[in-house]
Formats: structure tokens, sequence, C-alpha cells
């Protein structure tokens, strides 16, 4: 009679939990946001729009693709993995500047909209077929980037400058107030620069005659034998510029690695983020419904089997609290 009675006894505690999975879905559908400390990020990422970031020299899903285009996919991943409450902007560089198109912003409640923004970015938005990598673009990435509080840099190029510098100056900046990435795209070939008009219409290719190279060193009199119409990543020398400005250099080798180096706990913010924990209660009525509605079978198993198993777990859990180790 006792067997029966616990048996009528748990299939009235059964029912009871169907009421008891719909207060936890209530509660998930009205729980609010809890405010809770996280590690967030905050970059403004630069983007080399140059005619030699549309290079096909890299590979992604199996077909070539532009340098420009890689490194927009590599982004692309990296914003789906940055915690809620970090902040990526956009900005372009050519010339000797960097243009701000977008602030930082919160990257989970305005994910579309940097997808969107990211993919139109693209050689159209250049206005001019010059650059200046060391002595333009880091210089003015670093002042976009102090003009955002607390926004790290996050500088995208192939390391091609044209005309070609002998030897970069980079006087005036403080390494200490510079904290980021220099990252480089390309392939390890020299590879033939397209050459496109405004509207983004390739003309064909960027001859020897139609570019400037290397200058010949001062007193030799003999002009260096280079090939400045043709392209491939300069790591080295991006290298080079990452240790004279106190940025860190990093190749992106395939699309994680942007998200690598963009998510480095050692440019992480400990900030409170409002965190949605609706998946809670959501999981425990899940539970509740799944304990209510278990095969009868279940319940049904000899009386012996439930004690074996209540035996096994009265000599697990002992054992297991005498190793645990308290930290305090």
């Amino acid at each position: 009679m006792s067997g029966v009675r616990r048996e009528r006894g748990f299939a009235w505690l059964r029912h009871a939990l169907t009421p008891l999975a719909l207060v936890a879905l209530i509660a998930a559908v009205a729980m609010p946001d809890v405010t809770l400390p996280r590690n967030t990020f905050n970059y403004i990422v630069t983007f080399d729009i140059t005619q030699s970031m549309d290079v096909e020299d890299v590979v992604l899903d199996g077909a070539p693709v532009s340098r420009l285009k890689f490194a927009q996919a590599a982004m692309r991943d990296a914003l789906g993995r940055l915690p809620c409450g970090s902040k990526v902007g956009w900005s372009v560089f050519t010339g000797q500047r960097v243009l701000l198109l977008m602030s930082p912003v919160e990257v989970c409640g305005n994910y579309d909209a940097l997808l969107a923004s990211l993919d139109g970015i693209d050689g159209r938005m250049r206005w001019t077929n010059w650059s200046r990598i060391a002595e333009g673009g880091v210089y003015s990435a670093v002042r976009v980037a102090q003009q955002v509080r607390g926004a790290a840099i996050a500088f995208v190029t192939d390391g091609q400058e044209a005309p070609p510098v002998l030897r970069p100056l980079m006087e005036g900046i403080n390494a200490a107030r510079i904290r980021g990435w220099l990252i480089g795209v390309g392939g390890d070939q020299p590879a033939a620069i397209p050459k496109t008009d405004a509207d983004g219409n390739r003309l064909g290719y960027w001859q020897a005659d139609d570019v400037i190279q290397v200058p010949p060193t001062p007193g030799s009199g003999v002009a260096a034998q280079t090939h400045e119409e043709l392209s491939e990543l300069r790591g080295e020398y991006l290298a080079s510029v990452a240790g004279q400005t106190g940025l860190d250099y990093r190749r992106l080798l395939n699309v994680t690695s942007f998200g690598d180096a963009l998510l480095e706990a050692r440019f992480a913010h400990r900030e409170p983020v409002p965190t949605d924990l609706r998946w809670c209660p959501a999981l425990l009525a899940l539970l509740l419904l799944v304990a209510r509605f278990m095969p009868d079978a279940v319940l049904a198993w000899p009386r012996a089997s439930r004690k074996r198993i209540q035996t096994i777990l009265l000599l697990i859990v002992p054992a297991f609290n005498g190793r645990a180790t308290r930290v305090d």
C-alpha cells in the first residue's frame, strides 16, 4: 500500500509541473535584462581601400577573392563573436588620411546596420590613388581613435605604398598612447594590380611605366630593380611599422584570424552590460515539461533498480565532497 501511495503522490507531483512550467515561461517572456559585469571591446576598424587591395590573391570558400573582400569576410566573423556591449566603428584609408565613416556603436543592438555598412565599403570611396601608410595612415588613425575615448585601432592593409618610401618617418608618435592592431592581408607572390576608374570599373592592370618605382639609393646613382606595378603582402614592413608605433602586427591567414586578434583579453574593458537571461527560466520550463511528460515506463522501474541507483549516488557524493577544495 505504501508503494501505491508513493506512486500516486509522484503522479500528483507530475501534474503540478505543468503550472510551474507555465510560470517559468511567463517569466521568460516578461523578464527584463539584468546588468552584469562583462569584458567588452571598443575598436575603430580602418580598411585600406587603395587599388592594391583589389588584388585577388587570397582564397575564401575555395575561390580567389580580393584582399578587401577577404578582410570584410573576416570582420563579419569577428562581429558575430564580439560580446554584447562591445563597440565597433568603420573608417577608410587612402592617401595620407583616415576618414571616419561611423563612430563605434554597440554590436548586438546594431548588428544588421554594421553588416550592411561593412558591405558598402569599397574602392569607390577612394579619393586618391597614392598612399602613405606609415607617414600618414597610422598617424591619422591614431588621431581618429583619440577622438573616440577608449577606442583601439585595427588597421587593415597590404602594406603597399605608392609612391614607395625608402625609410618611413615615425617621429612624434607616442607608443604609450596607442593600442590596437596593424593587420596584414595578401599573398606572398607579387601579383598584378587591377586599374579601376572612380566607379569601380576595371580598366586593365597597372604597368611598370604607370607607377613610380623605388628611387635609387642616395649617392649610388643606380636605380633598384623594383616592381611597384605588382603587389604582395609587405609583412616585414608592416611588422616594423607596428613595432615603432606600439601597435601589434598580425597577418590574416583565415577568416577567424581577425576575431582572434580583436578578442585578446588585454584589449578588453570590464563594464556593466545589460544581459539577456531569459534563457534561464525558458530552460527551466523545458525541463519541467520533460519531467511532466516523462513516459510511465520510467516510473515502473523495479524498486531494486532505483535502490541501486540511490546506493551509487550515496557513494559518489561523499567521495566528490571529500575531494573538493575551498578557495577563499
